[in-house]
């Protein structure tokens, strides 16, 4: 093991590759994806909510300089990577943890049934099967794309001049209308002036991924990966189904710590919870699981009134930088009016939009 650390602290040092001999492939890869600068993060998070269950006052000052600290310490040892899991990493960390303390702390009180155990369980499954489906991509801009998109237009056109030359008046001009509606539809196109690519409408260029997003919404810094039409819809599930087994299990804690409490109080009054350390640390547990639901259901809302209006995150930062898009509700969304085509259409559009691999398929069999 000495050995395996030392050819890994001589490769970070000269950044060179190791010799053949050196260390399998296989550790290797581990310790190329490992970020050293994640552990004492990892360990001074349940260390830090231990010691806010001692006392109350403790539990305010440090669940307060929580988000503070984690940003810190973030910029301190991360600002200069493009791609970090950073956040992944303490995300997956606290849901495992919660759910640790869940099963060892709560459950064996008596307070918990076991089918709420399995809902809970099964909750942070679904949660974690639907992240790494989320992860697979976000569906990059190809220069095969432009090119299928190319020779479909001539398809168009081709078949557009037969019907005409058969079909009756009425007919061709159905045909014009579709075929202005396809001339249209790809004079939105632009070229990307840093891939420097063809690009359809509403892809953007992520500066953190370097490469162009089909439907780019924005850069998850939770899931380190863009959110884009081809995992749009996974990455809004996978934020339905968190906050949902999080309030659910938060619920659950509350009610076995503060059963003579009402549920909305129990939170912030729950009378002999400081007496042993086990309730506290679950206490205190459950107040930084309500903080970190709490910004997460902030986005959720979000995420859903941007497709309830048919805008992307980006769209909606480029109106406002550009002044033409008007905030509604709050200011909750930027309304920009040029893709929206009512409430019930712009989720129909959003949950049939076609997935990226999907569209590429098609693409190249349309070439062939």
């Amino acid at each position: 093991m000495v050995l395996y650390f030392c050819c890994g602290q001589k490769r970070w040092l000269k950044d060179r590759p190791r010799k053949g001999g050196c260390q399998s492939p296989v550790l290797g890869a581990i310790i190329d994806k490992l970020e050293i600068s994640m552990v004492p993060a990892l360990v001074l998070l349940p260390v830090l909510l231990r010691v806010a269950a001692l006392h109350y006052l403790l539990g305010i000052t440090i669940l307060t300089a929580l988000p503070g600290l984690v940003l810190w310490y973030y910029y301190a040892t991360h600002r200069k990577k493009r791609r970090t899991l950073f956040f992944l990493t303490l995300a997956l960390f606290s849901l495992f943890y919660m759910y640790y303390l869940f099963i060892t702390e709560i459950f064996p009180r008596g307070g918990v049934s076991q089918p709420q155990v399995f809902t809970v369980t099964f909750g942070v499954i679904v949660t974690i099967v639907s992240l790494i489906h989320t992860k697979r991509g976000p569906g990059f801009v190809t220069t095969s794309l432009h090119e299928a998109r190319s020779h479909s237009q001539e398809n168009n056109k081709d078949s557009t001049h037969l019907n005409g030359c058969i079909q009756s008046a009425s007919s061709s001009g159905t045909a014009a209308e579709l075929q202005t509606t396809t001339e249209a539809l790809t004079a939105k196109w632009s070229r990307c002036p840093v891939c420097k690519i063809m690009r359809p409408p509403r892809a953007g260029h992520c500066r953190t991924c370097g490469s162009c997003v089909l439907r780019l919404d924005h850069h998850c810094i939770w899931i380190n990966s863009c959110v884009g039409q081809a995992n749009h819809r996974g990455f809004l599930f996978t934020l339905a189904v968190f906050v949902s087994t999080s309030l659910y299990g938060i619920s659950l804690v509350l009610c076995s710590l503060c059963p003579r409490q009402y549920l909305m109080t129990a939170l912030l009054y729950c009378p002999g919870v400081y007496s042993q350390t086990s309730l506290a640390l679950c206490f205190t547990c459950a107040w930084y699981s309500s903080i970190v639901t709490g910004g997460l259901f902030y986005l959720l809302v979000v995420q859903v009134l941007n497709i309830s209006f048919n805008v992307t995150e980006r769209e909606a930062q480029l109106a406002l930088r550009n002044k033409t898009g008007q905030r509604r509700l709050w200011g909750l969304v930027v309304d920009t009016g040029e893709y929206s085509r009512g409430f019930c259409q712009n989720w129909v559009e959003f949950l049939t939009m076609a997935d990226a691999s999907v569209s590429s398929r098609s693409s190249l069999t349309d070439l062939v």
